[in-house]
């Protein structure tokens, strides 16, 4: 966060293209430098600029109700053992007109301010700079690094270098003779992460502040080394300018910044960040969880699952989900048979002693293909008056654009949700039949939608890109179930096992 630089530039009067499908979080996520998301005692949190924050049930929606002592900006919280280690800044970042900033930590057992556990320790600082020298002490973030269990602190500004110091794990303190190191510059509310021998460096670049105007967007580079150099993916230094884009703008979403990791496990990891502006909330900076994706070695920002009608694709076979019912066939143009000398096929030889026939007249030339009737695409309409009235299987089968085979997914309202996006239904496009798990921890579609649980479909994308698909409950048993391809043919409900594809799905245009 830097409040003392940015710009407000002119924007030309054109019609913006406004994308309907990308779903902002429920409640009131009001938040600016938001503290990586983290889970604890049942609830989500995440803490923001000058204190509090927000508290949430199922990382859907979000409430204020969050506590944090001692104001400032841009906190990040880490929990290690059993208790939650919490740094913010002081100061700094232009708040009052300076850079002079301190960086701090303090411990708290839990994040429920509800809790008889609920405490603060007493506020330590960790790190510094005088408003003179070539670093901003604010926008602090936490490592735990999982190799070595050594506890890094990164921070700083666009006024100067961002830094990396090493604290006490036990402690929350400052190592005693530590010499902070740099490793990026022209960047800002810097997160690091580690993944497969990389260390990962995520800097927020462009100007916060300006709302609307606002220019955020985050970017990285990675290295072998916690302390650098972090290279971007054209070898190019962060201490020289360096970063590889990660995420900027889109839709109705402006300038994205403050990245947090949110690993879910089992391949499923997300990021929080907010937005200087929601444009459909007057501008207001808010909060947002969205999928985090890797290719080829570095980290994507993936996008909530969308509204829409879709081919749901098993990854394990390449068919397609569809409805256990038969097919009706689609009507084919038949052209008539010719005949051959000695009434053969053509081409075929003529009947050994057969009288001489008169040569086969040459066949008429081909019709235009302006003239080709097209051949109609079924209707669910005519099609589904067949259809047994009660619920029906599901089953995995060649995908053949029938009506079967095409489901359209919505969002549920007052459905609730999970990190990030609502829950769906899953319906046969055209009709009130949709998705259920039974007790059985089969699938079945059921003619019409009534909220219950087993009908609402949790949808997350893996890091690879593709889906798990999971209902929120399947009755009468506990745990998580995932729509899994359990034979090339056969679907059914089991535990999702994250190294194979029989639990991928991908989605498609039908």
């Amino acid at each position: 966060m830097n409040f003392s630089i940015f710009r407000i530039v002119a924007v030309p009067s054109i019609a913006l293209a406004v994308s309907t499908a990308a779903y902002a979080l429920e409640g009131e996520p009001y938040i600016h430098d938001p503290s990586t998301v983290t889970w604890s005692d049942g609830k989500y949190y995440s803490f923001g600029t000058r204190g509090g924050g927000l508290i949430s049930d199922d990382g859907w929606t979000w409430h204020s109700g969050a506590v944090r002592p001692g104001g400032g900006a841009a906190p990040d919280v880490l929990k290690i053992g059993d208790r939650y280690l919490v740094v913010y800044g002081a100061t700094g970042g232009g708040l009052g007109g300076g850079h002079n900033g301190r960086i701090l930590t303090m411990w708290n057992k839990t994040l429920d301010p509800k809790s008889p556990d609920f405490k603060f320790s007493e506020p330590v600082v960790v790190a510094s700079s005088d408003g003179q020298e070539d670093c901003d002490a604010i926008d602090p973030s936490l490592l735990l690094d999982p190799n070595t269990g050594r506890l890094w602190l990164s921070y700083g500004t666009y006024f100067g270098f961002i830094r990396l110091a090493e604290l006490d794990p036990k402690t929350g303190k400052r190592v005693e003779g530590n010499v902070a190191v740099n490793i990026a510059i022209d960047c800002e509310a810097s997160y690091l992460m580690y993944r497969e021998g990389f260390y990962y460096l995520l800097g927020t670049h462009g100007t916060c502040c300006a709302g609307p105007n606002s220019t955020y967007n985050i970017r990285v580079g990675r290295s072998p080394n916690v302390a650098g150099p972090y290279l971007d993916n054209e070898g190019i230094d962060m201490l020289h300018g360096g970063g590889k884009l990660v995420v900027a703008a889109s839709g109705h979403f402006i300038g994205p910044g403050h990245f947090g990791l949110l690993d879910l496990g089992d391949g499923v990891q997300k990021f929080s960040c907010h937005y200087e502006a929601d444009l459909d909330r007057g501008g207001r900076s808010v909060l947002d969880i969205r999928p985090l994706l890797w290719k080829d070695g570095w980290p994507v920002a993936g996008d909530n699952f969308a509204a829409g009608t879709y081919v749901i694709q098993s990854e394990r076979s390449g068919y397609a989900l569809e409805l256990a019912v038969d097919t009706v066939p689609m009507p084919q143009i038949r052209r008539p048979r010719l005949s051959a000398p000695g009434g053969g096929a053509p081409g075929a030889p003529a009947t050994p002693g057969a009288a001489p026939t008169q040569p086969m007249p040459p066949p008429p030339p081909p019709e235009p293909e302006s003239t080709l009737p097209a051949v109609p695409i079924q209707e669910v309409a005519t099609i589904a008056k067949d259809w047994p009235a009660g619920n029906i299987e599901a089953r995995l089968g060649d995908y053949i654009v029938r009506p079967h085979q095409k489901w359209t997914i919505s969002p549920v309202a007052e459905g609730g949700g999970y990190p990030g996006s609502p829950y769906f239904k899953i319906a046969i496009a055209g009709t009130s039949r949709v998705l259920a798990a039974t007790a059985d921890a089969e699938l079945v579609t059921v003619p019409t939608f009534t909220g219950a649980p087993e009908q609402l479909w949790r949808i997350d994308q893996l890091i690879d890109g593709t889906y798990r698909i999971m209902p929120k409950a399947v009755p009468n048993r506990s745990g998580d179930y995932a729509l899994t391809a359990v034979a090339a043919s056969t679907v059914s409900l089991a535990k999702f096992d994250a190294h194979g594809d029989k639990a991928r799905w991908s989605f498609r245009a039908p």
